[in-house]
């Protein structure tokens, strides 16, 4: 950690010391709320802080639900007060008026949530509510308004400033590795002796963003591979018998598998920064990496078959990458943006669409998902920004001439 780091750490520490919650509290979780957002003195301030947090902890699903519902309907703007602030800004634009309209605009319920905020480790707790909001909003308009309250703090008390990186090896702390197993979202770590395959050798590299408030908890983090050019098969990348390059030999990193750690940080945005990091950060240590390449699931591709009814047949391999091209280029949401969720995540940091390969996920997740296809995006540090921008614009998806003929095959190869 850097020293800046290490002085966040610290301030957040003493920050968090603190007296334990006053349990003799019984009044309603809303008469609650109400005296937070009210109170002027820090010390009742943060005694109901403490008071609600212990309490929403202990709730069940239904009474969770109702403090959400609350939250979202009578602590919500009133759109008459926020007519009549913006007529008296437009009548008479000054300091005053201005300050009156962003009052009005605001939630109360946010300021709420910032005062919560205060409490010691405050901070997860509000990370772990969101994720039972998200658990349990199904799509209700007026939860969805008040998850969007969430996601503005969360932004900002989570923007990259304060995101500090930390490498993650066989000699981190136990507690920690144990989370790396638990997080595993893309190739599951069966065991600690599979851990120690991906952290101890030298061709291995995993880092981590971790939020000083949130010290034990990693946010998001990504496995790295060091080889001799552009692996096409997960298995052999993970295979305890590969040969291993030793890193000075290396010529190219390869992130193989990037996992979100926390489900009230969805929406949050830290896998552009983190990537973007470890190519600095690693083209530094590693002068002799040329290439900066994924070895990406497609976990879309086989329920589009399904769903266009596009005859495919696993032991095709020809035809499966032929069609996994043409998903990956063609294929749309509703909003004009691929399909693919994984496509989205790095065509949006400014990858391309580098190469298909077939049979080289042969785990029954990979065949389930993807039909044991995989991609390569690869983030050429001299293109990233441009290939950003014009898929932030025009939804281009950058690919070379060899994908795109692959991608055309794919109605006239037989099924």
């Amino acid at each position: 950690m850097t020293l800046f780091a290490d002085l966040l750490s610290t301030v957040f520490e003493r920050r968090f010391r603190s007296s334990e919650p006053d349990t003799n509290d019984t009044r309603p979780i809303e008469a609650l709320c109400l005296d937070l957002v009210g109170a002027s003195g820090e010390v009742t301030g943060l005694a109901s802080a403490r008071a609600i947090l212990t309490r929403f902890v202990g709730m069940s699903d239904a009474d969770k639900l109702a403090f959400f519902r609350h939250l979202a309907t009578e602590m919500d703007i009133s759109p008459e007060a926020v007519r009549d602030s913006l007529a008296a800004y437009e009548a008479r634009p000054g300091r005053a008026s201005y300050r009156a309209f962003m009052s009005a605009a605001e939630p109360p319920r946010q300021e709420l949530i910032r005062r919560l905020n205060q409490v010691p480790g405050a901070t997860g707790a509000l990370v772990r509510m969101r994720a039972d909001l998200l658990r349990l909003s199904d799509g209700e308009a007026a939860l969805e308004a008040l998850d969007q309250d969430f996601r503005h703090l969360f932004a900002s008390w989570f923007n990259r400033g304060f995101l500090v990186l930390r490498p993650i090896s066989w000699e981190s702390p136990a507690h920690i590795l144990d989370k790396i197993i638990a997080y595993e979202a893309v190739h599951s770590i069966d065991s600690w002796d599979d851990l120690r395959l991906r952290l101890e050798p030298p061709d291995r590299r995993c880092f981590a963003f971790f939020h000083p408030a949130m010290p034990d908890e990693p946010l998001i983090f990504v496995e790295v591979a060091l080889t001799g050019g552009i692996p096409g098969s997960i298995q052999a990348l993970l295979s305890p018998d590969r040969m291993s390059a030793t890193p000075d030999q290396a010529d190219t990193a390869v992130f193989y598998s990037i996992s979100n750690c926390q489900a009230g940080l969805a929406g949050i945005s830290f896998g552009n920064s983190l990537i973007k990091q470890v190519v600095a950060d690693l083209s530094i240590e590693l002068p002799g990496l040329r290439t900066f390449v994924t070895l990406s699931p497609i976990p879309g591709l086989v329920a589009w078959l399904e769903e266009t009814g596009l005859p495919y047949d696993v032991n095709d391999p020809e035809r499966m990458r032929a069609l996994a091209a043409h998903y990956l280029l063609h294929a749309k949401d509703g909003r004009g943006r691929p399909r693919d969720p994984v496509a989205r995540f790095h065509l949006g940091n400014g990858a391309e669409v580098h190469a298909l390969h077939a049979d080289a996920d042969t785990s029954d997740k990979g065949r389930a998902q993807s039909g044991g296809a995989m991609v390569n995006y690869l983030y050429d540090p001299a293109a990233v920004a441009q290939n950003h921008e014009r898929y932030a614009t025009d939804r281009a998806i950058p690919a070379p001439a060899e994908v795109r003929t692959l991608a055309a095959l794919s109605d006239r190869i037989p099924a």
